[in-house]
Parts: C-alpha cells; sequence; structure tokens
C-alpha cells in the first residue's frame, strides 16, 4: 500500500468548523508540519476535503521477493 506525505501550506483561520476539524484528525496543528498516512480511503476522503489547504506527496513502495 501507498504511502501519503501531507504538509499543510495554507492557514485554517477564517475556514468551517469542519475543515478545521478534518485538519487536525489528519494531525496537522501547524502550518508546514508534515504528517504520513497510509492510503485508505478515509484518509483520502478527509484530504479531497481540504486539498486547498494542503501539498500532497505520494510515495510507492515496491517489495521485491
Amino acid at each position: 500500500m501507498a504511502t501519503i506525505k501531507v504538509k499543510q501550506v495554507r492557514s485554517a483561520i477564517g475556514r468551517t468548523k469542519t475543515q478545521k476539524r478534518t485538519l487536525e484528525a489528519l494531525g496537522l496543528k501547524k502550518l508546514h508540519q508534515v504528517v504520513e498516512h497510509e492510503a485508505t480511503p478515509s484518509i483520502l476522503g478527509m484530504i479531497a476535503a481540504v486539498s486547498h489547504l494542503l501539498e500532497v506527496q505520494i510515495i510507492f513502495k515496491i517489495i521485491l521477493k
């Protein structure tokens, strides 16, 4: 599964309560803070809801046997 790095690049000031709570649920509290999450449908939905405030980077893990 892919890992996603999420960075908050725009302020939550003046945003709705739901958008602020979504940022908190993603673990983002400050500008330019970076967190990593697994690419689950719930995380992807939260990222889509506040995508205008975020910078997203997808990291694919390749496992060779």
